[in-house]
């Protein structure tokens, strides 16, 4: 502070002008209607944007699966130390075991290498940063559409973004013969970036026989799936939902896996992801897991360790974990009861359009097939939050919101 005083009035000025020229950065398109949301006053508002759980009250509830392992880490933490720079052991099994169960061949094998990571959106960068330094001319392709944030953190890592068809407008369903025959066209090394479950933003998944499709095609073609895996458990039940993992790790063949525990523990604010490698051998994905180690160790260094603990925690008791389940169970049920009461009092308004697509998706979200006109007329005249391309948040929805949301469709759709 003396050497500063001592400087001359110019130099100061200088000195302060250094962040002059740096513009003001676009509000994020979800995370921005979110604070739109709140700054509203109208006390019917909905919201329909941000991707998070609520209840038949609109909350986001704390599971009780989750409150008991909490009470229990409590009573039993002895050390706010470091975790090592990969997590806990522990929270790793209970990862791999949740996506392929404990006697799964990638596990006893020893194949699958897991980092534990501060979410699904760590997890993802982690890989950003994998391939910019170890495959540098490899290349990703994404889904038309996929996440909003997908392109930003993988363009932020210098990795160049490519698409693939996904979402046939028309039929509101899967393209899939567009999708496999672009899947064709990838050269060999490059990257394809796949929703294991519960596509976002579109709701559609492949089949169980089109996902055995998607993999040979993938394999034959020399190319590494990547699969976002940010929803098991809110499509159809855990082993249901980890159809897409169990054709593509068959014996010999590579994946990386990005989890997310946001949504089916609840854990949003806690961060809790995972990023694990499917190697041809343990060899390998030892060897893979010391280079994304590195990586980690450039970024964040250490994970966070409460949420983590609180997924090994319930995992390793068998009356929390079915407990959890169960918990698991009602909100994936309520997402599917909002749907189907969501299509039939549409229908009740005299809305002639066909929207029982909506009931065939999985997951929270659907796309609507809104105009962008037709989502800012809903937000400045009813007060209801949806995001620009149309996706809706199915869990935003409640049995006390859904006339007014119904009334308020109708009406734009028949203007």
């Amino acid at each position: 502070m003396k050497r500063l005083a001592n400087l001359p009035l110019a130099c100061l000025a200088t000195v302060n002008r250094m962040f002059e020229t740096i513009e003001t950065a676009p509000a994020d398109p979800i995370l921005g209607l979110t604070a739109a949301f709140r700054q509203d006053s109208n006390p019917e508002k909905i919201n329909l944007g941000v991707g998070v759980y609520q209840d038949a009250e609109g909350r986001t509830p704390v599971l009780e699966s989750v409150k008991a392992a909490e009470a229990v880490i409590l009573h039993g933490e002895t050390s706010k130390g470091y975790l090592p720079i990969a997590g806990s052991p522990e929270y790793a099994r209970a990862v791999q075991e949740l996506m392929f169960t404990a006697t799964h061949e990638v596990v006893r094998s020893g194949r699958v290498a897991t980092s534990q990571t501060p979410g699904g959106t760590g997890a993802l960068r982690v890989v950003g940063n994998f391939l910019q330094t170890m495959l540098p001319k490899a290349r990703i392709w994404m889904s038309e559409p996929t996440w909003p944030n997908h392109p930003k953190i993988f363009g932020a890592a210098g990795v160049e973004v490519q698409t693939y068809p996904y979402f046939d407008a028309e039929q509101n369903g899967l393209a899939f013969d567009k999708m496999l025959a672009a899947l064709e066209t990838i050269p060999a090394g490059d990257v394809v970036l796949l929703h294991g479950c519960c596509h976002n933003p579109s709701g559609i998944d492949p089949s169980a026989e089109q996902w055995q499709a998607i993999a040979e095609v993938v394999h034959r073609r020399g190319l590494l799936p990547l699969v976002d895996f940010a929803y098991q458990g809110f499509g159809e039940g855990l082993r249901e939902d980890a159809v897409a993992l169990e054709a593509l790790c068959q014996a010999g063949r590579e994946m990386l896996i990005c989890s997310s525990f946001s949504k089916n523990f609840g854990l949003y604010r806690e961060r809790v992801g995972a990023l694990s490698v499917v190697a041809a051998d343990r060899e390998s994905a030892t060897r893979v897991q010391s280079q994304v180690m590195a990586g980690i160790r450039a970024n964040y260094s250490n994970p966070p360790s409460h949420g983590a603990a609180v997924v090994t925690t319930i995992h390793g008791d068998p009356q929390l974990h079915s407990q959890w389940e169960a918990e698991l169970r009602t909100m994936r049920q309520r997402i599917n009861g909002m749907r189907t009461l969501f299509v039939e009092t549409l229908q009740a308004k005299g809305v002639d359009r066909d929207f029982s697509f909506i009931t065939r998706q999985r997951g929270m979200f659907s796309f609507s097939g809104l105009t962008r006109p037709q989502v800012d007329r809903l937000r400045e005249e009813y007060s209801i939050y949806i995001v620009g391309s149309g996706r809706i948040n199915v869990a935003g929805m409640t049995a006390g919101n859904m006339d007014r949301l119904c009334d308020a469709i109708a009406t734009v759709l028949k203007d």
